[in-house]
């Protein structure tokens, strides 16, 4: 036998080894790995942005309004923009070529049809009248499942449904962040302040019942009296999206784990779990969008506990291999033991004073294929069809050579000119995001539409 035909780890030199080995490293060595990922970063980053150095979201055409955005003919279209001139008319980039309108304008022509078209058309998308909005959250603790992925892409697609998103990045490592092109300077910019003012207007009232009882207060920490003048107004920043608006992270958020424990310590009462659901409550985030998507951590940690316990509509992202299904059925079990063990605890306490008992519950919870590859997977896929029913999702978020570019390039489908691919393609490309949307709209004006019953019948 030659060693060409030996496995490439047989015959290996321990002298060339040693000398391709490079010298040890110490701490100060992360540091220098971390600068040059760090520079990488923001020329990768920096490729999509403008002059200024922000983000921009390119044009779309008359083709893809009227395919994708605003159900019309397209000779209908063009036609109503000649009769109407006051109406955004669109820009060309050659002498008679097509026109390309921004979302603002596409935006605007939305709610012209929907005030003008047609009664039987729907332009506007659902959204019941006096209802709050609906909080989405994308969980899993297996990474590389799509999860940031799935997110922001479900963003984009209730922004371009004519939704208003606030998009919230719990993540510490911010990649939904980069996505949307947002700058957060420290933990201050993230959702801390909101958990840190929660818990500080907890121990405002525990300290007042305190004084009543003529027991010392609790000091109120200099890092929780700063958060008590900030909302999530404050926090919320624009993006290049124009209906869609970002609560970023970065690295210091990661904070929250250490320093969330430590205020549970100091106030037993305090009821952790409530705080970002209550805060975005109290600020009227719940009335000024119509979604709220969550992006959460790869850990089932206290930010994640906070974005679930807001959560209404739960979407699991898992591949279909024996690994990731096993690892979902892991997760699910200790979202069990997780908010039972909450509400055990809850609930004892309750029971012995009376009063109501505390009970979890979600709208919807559904786990979704992503990075499906029917050639390889179409059989296991089935298998977790079976086992899993309605909880798994029908449809299977294919992963498609533009899923892959758009990875590449910070950016979503959504951001790609098809022009530098072909229609083709992009269709193709865009498909498995736009069925995701479909299936999880779905959910949403399904739960929707079962509040709106619930209230009718209420008020009779």
């Amino acid at each position: 036998m030659s060693s060409n035909d030996l496995a490439p780890y047989h015959g290996l030199s321990p002298d060339d080894a040693m000398a391709s080995l490079g010298a040890p490293l110490d701490t100060d060595g992360f540091a220098a790995i971390a600068e040059a990922c760090r520079k990488g970063r923001n020329d990768l980053a920096g490729r999509g942005l403008d002059d200024q150095g922000e983000k921009t979201l390119r044009r779309f055409s008359t083709w893809e309004i009227t395919k994708y955005l605003i159900p019309v003919a397209q000779a209908h279209f063009r036609r109503v923009l000649r009769q109407n001139p006051d109406l955004p008319q669109g820009t060309t980039e050659t002498e008679g070529g097509a026109k390309w309108f921004s979302l603002d304008e596409v935006l605007t022509l939305r709610a012209f049809f929907a005030a003008e078209g047609a009664k039987t058309r729907e332009y506007l998308p659902y959204r019941p009248q006096g209802l709050p909005a609906k909080v989405i959250a994308v969980a899993n603790f297996k990474g590389g499942v799509g999860k940031t992925s799935t997110a922001a892409h479900l963003a984009m697609s209730a922004a371009l449904d004519g939704y208003r998103v606030l998009v919230v990045d719990l993540d510490s490592q911010g990649s939904m962040t980069s996505i949307f092109g947002g700058r957060v300077a420290d933990e201050w910019q993230t959702v801390f302040p909101l958990l840190a003012r929660h818990y500080g207007e907890h121990l405002r009232s525990e300290n007042q019942a305190r004084l009543d009882r003529g027991e010392a207060p609790l000091p109120l920490e200099d890092t929780v009296a700063q958060a008590m003048e900030l909302s999530a107004q404050d926090l919320a920043q624009k993006t290049h999206w124009p209906n869609i608006d970002l609560i970023g992270a970065q690295l210091d958020l990661y904070w929250a784990e250490f320093q969330v424990p430590v205020w549970r310590m100091a106030a037993r009462s305090w009821k952790l779990w409530d705080a970002l659901s209550e805060r975005l409550e109290a600020d009227g985030v719940l009335e000024q969008y119509d979604v709220v998507i969550l992006d959460t951590p790869p850990a089932l940690g206290y930010l994640t506990i906070n974005a679930l316990a807001a959560t209404d509509i739960l979407l699991v992202p898992t591949g279909a291999s024996f690994l990731e299904f096993e690892s979902t059925g892991r997760f699910f079990d200790m979202l069990h033991a997780t908010f039972a063990s909450i509400e055990d605890g809850e609930n004892i306490a309750a029971r012995a004073l009376g009063r109501p008992g505390l009970s979890f519950e979600w709208d919807a919870v559904r786990a979704i294929v992503t990075r499906y590859d029917g050639s390889q997977q179409a059989e296991f896929a089935a298998l977790m069809q079976a086992y899993l029913g309605t909880v798994l999702s029908p449809y299977r978020q294919d992963f498609t050579a533009l899923v892959g570019q758009a990875n590449e390039q910070v950016a979503g489908i959504y951001e790609a000119d098809y022009r530098d691919f072909n229609r083709e393609t992009y269709v193709r490309g865009r498909a498995a995001f736009d069925e995701t949307w479909a299936a999880v709209k779905r959910l949403l004006i399904g739960v929707w539409r079962r509040d709106e019953l619930a209230a009718a019948q209420a008020a009779e």
